[in-house]
């Protein structure tokens, strides 16, 4: 028998927290410098007449609504007016092609299409044809007389006002669609195409409760948007200042002299960041010279994801920042986000952590992600060959509990079936935990490159640039790299008959046949329309085998030490 309604979690449950903390006097969001604030009554009001506006125009329970759009009040506003009325809200990657974004609408089949100006291109592409017949209902975020419009498109002010008052939208009661899914959120596949998975209002409270005890959110924080609210990373943590009955400040996308203008203006306690924006921020504050701490004193958090914070980057943070405790987090969309929390500095006055290099070293290797929140199992399982680990403690990393993903979207539900073995479900790492609890990551289980925040699957790299004809194989790998975590690197071999051509060698190739180039893949890349955080930043020539298992898989590993070892040489390879 089903827990009675009121007797079940949903997220829309955050209004009656931000109607009593910032109430009608307290601003509750602000689009970023200079721009309009809403108290919480306003921001509630908004929510609460958007959801009942969307029910009108035959929004149910169950009914996808997909969206697009940069970091706005209006977005966050849609987000849970959405969830309000049962739907299921699915943001897409505005960093996307729109070929990978058509993919992403054609595995949700959503009712309603909503877009901010920036992407007017992508819904009258959606409009024409048959293609997304599924779509009854396009609409607009923001000012239409701004932003441009769409043929066929509703402003989302008109069905807000479409009933006429507040009262029959005050009278609604938040529903839940089914499976208790409030999310799709997208992730790339093994083949590179968008994944979709289904995360409940179960898994998206707790995780806001467990950053709210961690990272220690409250009333008084103002937390600057940094991430899109097409991740994971930023909607959770957008979830866990909305429980807590913080203010919000958002800015269409993150550059570093608008955060900075953001902090001193608005007061920004907290911030999240991935650490190519940390070093971004670090960056812009140095070449304006300011002075360490200057106009940031109000900064008192700061959670780092998406790879880990050089060395370098956190003592430069900690300066930058002194009155800001900066956390990490390990974590994963099928897991809601954050799994593992670590503690990288505390405020200088207050009592240090120890510095990283003093701490003990992993004797198994590896890079420490700390200790599992209050909700999360996590244990080590079988190796990558299937085998259990035996005397070794390193695996696979699996995790249970009610924090990890319904499933993956499927033919208009959610499968179930990744999750498997009494609920564990694999993050895809290997790893080990260590006598106090501490979570070490040892590797990916695949290859998959982490860039900036983003995942890249070779394999779809690979798949783009072999079908440029002077390439016989490419295979791309991950390098380190200090400001996006990882670089995406391709190992080129060139087909007979086509010259290699870069900077070095464009005057000294022998002449005759065709010519291959970094620009020329780089153009082919974009040509096929993949995604920029995907096409790679460096290209060499790899004349000799590649290093290949006995059943022929690249042995990714192998290649990446020769080419570390061998880009450090002024040769090519």
């Amino acid at each position: 028998m089903a827990a009675p309604r009121h007797r079940q979690g949903h997220i829309a449950q955050c209004l009656g927290r931000i109607l009593a903390c910032r109430g009608s006097a307290t601003a509750a969001v602000a689009a970023g410098p200079g721009g309009r604030r809403l108290t919480g009554a306003e921001f509630v009001d908004g929510v609460r007449s958007l959801a009942a506006g969307l029910a009108d125009r035959g929004v149910r329970p169950g009914h996808v609504v997909a969206a697009v759009a940069l970091n706005s009040v209006e977005y966050v506003q849609l987000f849970l007016a959405v969830t309000y009325a049962g739907a299921i809200i699915a943001p897409l990657n505005y960093r996307w092609s729109f070929e990978e974004a058509a993919q992403a609408v054609e595995l949700v089949r959503p009712t309603a299409f909503a877009f901010d100006g920036a992407f007017s291109s992508w819904a009258l592409r959606l409009m024409e044809g048959d293609r997304f017949p599924s779509i009854g209902l396009y609409l607009l975020l923001g000012d239409p007389c701004r932003t441009g419009r769409a043929a066929a498109a509703v402003p989302i002010t008109d069905v807000t006002g479409s009933l006429g008052g507040a009262t029959a939208a005050a009278a609604m009661e938040p529903v839940s669609a089914p499976d208790d899914i409030a999310l799709i959120c997208f992730t790339s596949g093994t083949t590179g195409r968008p994944k979709g998975v289904a995360i409940s209002h179960t898994s998206l409270i707790i995780q806001s409760l467990a950053k709210i005890a961690i990272v220690g959110y409250g009333e008084d924080d103002v937390y600057l948007h940094t991430a899109p609210l097409c991740h994971i990373g930023g909607v959770s943590s957008c979830m866990a200042v909305l429980m807590a009955g913080g203010c919000h400040v958002l800015a269409p996308k993150f550059d570093a002299r608008s955060a900075f203008a953001a902090i001193q203006e608005h007061g920004v306690t907290c911030f999240i960041t991935v650490p190519a924006i940390m070093a971004d921020l670090l960056s812009y504050a140095r070449k304006e010279e300011m002075a360490p701490g200057c106009g940031r004193t109000t900064v008192t958090k700061i959670l780092n994801g998406g790879g880990g914070l050089p060395l370098h980057l956190v003592n430069a943070a900690s300066q930058s920042f002194p009155r800001a405790a900066i956390f990490s987090a390990y974590g994963m969309t099928e897991a809601c986000s954050s799994l593992t929390f670590m503690a990288l500095t505390t405020p200088k006055l207050q009592e240090p952590e120890p510095e990283p290099e003093t701490q003990p070293c992993g004797h198994h290797g590896g890079v420490c992600v700390g200790k599992p929140a209050p909700h999360v199992e996590i244990r080590i399982g079988m190796d990558d060959d299937g085998t259990t680990a035996g005397s070794s403690p390193t695996g696979n990393v699996l995790t249970r509990g009610l924090h990890t993903m319904v499933g993956y979207w499927a033919n208009g539900k959610a499968d179930s079936s990744e999750c498997d073995r009494n609920g564990w479900l694999d993050t895809g790492d290997t790893g080990w935990v260590d006598e106090e609890g501490n979570l070490w990551l040892l590797g990916r289980h695949k290859g998959r490159i982490k860039t900036g925040g983003e995942n890249v699957y070779p394999e779809e790299v690979e798949s783009v640039l072999s079908q440029h004809p002077g390439v016989a194989r490419a295979v791309v790998v991950g390098v380190p790299d200090s400001r996006l975590g990882e670089r995406v690197v391709a190992c080129v071999s060139v087909k007979d008959g086509w010259n290699w051509v870069d900077a070095r060698a464009e005057h000294e190739h022998r002449g005759g046949g065709e010519e291959v180039s970094p620009q020329i893949l780089h153009g082919h890349c974009r040509t096929k329309e993949l995604s920029r955080f995907k096409v790679p930043r460096s290209y060499y020539q790899w004349r000799q085998p590649f290093p290949v298992t006995t059943t022929g898989k690249i042995r990714r590993e192998e290649l990446k030490r020769e080419l570390l070892a061998a880009i450090r040489l002024p040769s090519n390879l």
